[in-house]
């Protein structure tokens, strides 16, 4: 499986799944916590772009709806309505 595979199954498992059960309507995920949770090194471009794509938002029927920050940093902040 690709790094990106794996990152947003990842992310879909520790995020999108558990605000789905709990009933959120968004969820807000900061890549740097994906990056850190994953035990990846110098990985935040791949978390970033991995999340950043339409086909993430496809696969887990998902959209974003807010992105802020830099475009490849651990402070960048993805908003998902779920």
């Amino acid at each position: 499986m690709k790094l990106s595979d794996r990152i947003r199954e990842f992310v879909f498992q520790e995020f999108i799944k558990p605000a789905r059960e709990r009933g959120e309507g968004t969820v807000t995920i900061r890549a740097g916590d994906v990056h850190s949770m994953m035990g990846l090194s110098d990985r935040i471009p791949a978390v970033c772009s991995a999340l950043g794509t339409n086909k993430f938002q496809e696969m887990y029927q998902v959209r974003l709806i807010d992105r802020k920050g830099p475009t490849n940093a651990s402070n960048v902040f993805f908003t998902f309505e779920v």
